[in-house]
């Protein structure tokens, strides 16, 4: 077995022994929230009932339904049984769908709306980037400060007022959702165009944010490439400075596509703001319920996914970075 081959079993098991800790407190975690979800369930559900006996018997009913009158040990073993068959349980909230139906049908709302601003955002900004720490002079002092500004921006608060400029006052754009709710889904052209029109907003504010944090760590990575000795040596040989430019920003690019690959592991947890603050169908917004309804199997779910989105991300990077970069894959053999 050569160092290579001993490095990648090392890393996949302490990243299977953070998996096995990430299951656990996917699951502890959420009941450790004070509250019980089955008497908010049962409060909504006896509204205008006065018999107390009945009450009662609804109560003990969900309790028995949702496992919660088991000891906490015991409810953890089911929960780990049911993961070996992809069964993330019901949902209290939304009894009683199951919570792997309500994912499925929220990751692919999640991953058009982040995918795409990501890529966008990504691509946009390191070009930004790359021409302001090469270009210099007014290029450089206009894209910097606008960087700077948006970058500094919370994002919620980009999001609202993008929502109030362009859904409230202009009308541009609608106020919320994913499609107008009156529409049934469909491959219509009628049908494509609302979820476009809805799309557009939460789209465009992902992309600005994202512009802003990569021209700025392009612009940097490259003006410390650009000053670097390998780089006096070249243009003393009399080598091209488009050649010498292609090095420069291939470089500077290491950490940015470091960057992009987190940025997509993480981008599940990362739409809980944006599709809260537009209402947009995703999995954030269906977390962010999940929570105030004390919904643990969803909870679980939802923060499950992220931790194992976030953890492939990690791990594939850990494994091809080494194809990008030489010099990393020598000091990995070294490590060992």
């Amino acid at each position: 077995m050569n160092a290579y081959s001993r490095y990648f079993i090392k890393k996949l098991f302490w990243y299977l022994l953070t998996l096995v800790i990430a299951i656990a407190l996917n699951f502890f975690l959420p009941r450790m929230i004070q509250g019980n979800p089955v008497s908010i369930i049962v409060s909504q559900m006896s509204q205008g009932m006065t018999d107390s006996d009945t009450i009662k018997r609804v109560y003990e009913t969900f309790m028995k339904e949702f496992g919660i009158d088991k000891p906490l040990w015991q409810q953890f073993v089911i929960y780990i049984k049911n993961l070996f068959t992809g069964d993330l349980g019901t949902s209290f909230g939304l009894y009683p769908k199951k919570v792997t139906d309500i994912l499925a049908s929220a990751i692919p709302w999640t991953i058009g709306l982040q995918l795409p601003a990501i890529l966008v955002g990504w691509i946009l900004g390191n070009v930004l980037g790359a021409v302001a720490a090469y270009k210099k002079g007014v290029f450089d002092k206009a894209i910097f400060p606008v960087a700077l500004f948006i970058n500094s921006i919370p994002f919620f608060t980009l999001a609202i007022i993008m929502l109030y400029l362009f859904a409230l006052s202009l009308g541009w754009f609608p106020l919320s959702g994913g499609y107008d709710f009156q529409k049934i889904p469909s491959l219509s052209f009628d049908f494509i165009g609302s979820v476009i029109r809805h799309h557009t907003l939460p789209f465009l504010s992902i992309v600005l944010v994202t512009i802003g944090g990569q021209a700025i760590g392009m612009r940097e990575m490259s003006i410390y490439e650009l000053n670097a000795d390998y780089v006096l040596y070249a243009k003393l040989l009399g080598i091209r400075d488009s050649k010498i430019a292609r090095y420069v920003f291939r470089n500077a690019m290491l950490p940015q596509i470091t960057g992009l690959a987190l940025s997509i592991g993480t981008m599940v947890g990362g739409s809980l703001i944006c599709e809260i603050v537009f209402s947009y169908p995703g999995l954030g917004t269906w977390m962010f319920t999940a929570i105030r309804q004390l919904d643990y199997p969803l909870i679980s779910g939802c923060t499950l996914l992220i931790a194992v989105t976030v953890l492939l991300a990690n791990f594939t990077i850990d494994m091809i970075y080494g194809l990008i970069d030489p010099r990393i894959k020598a000091a990995q053999m070294e490590e060992e």
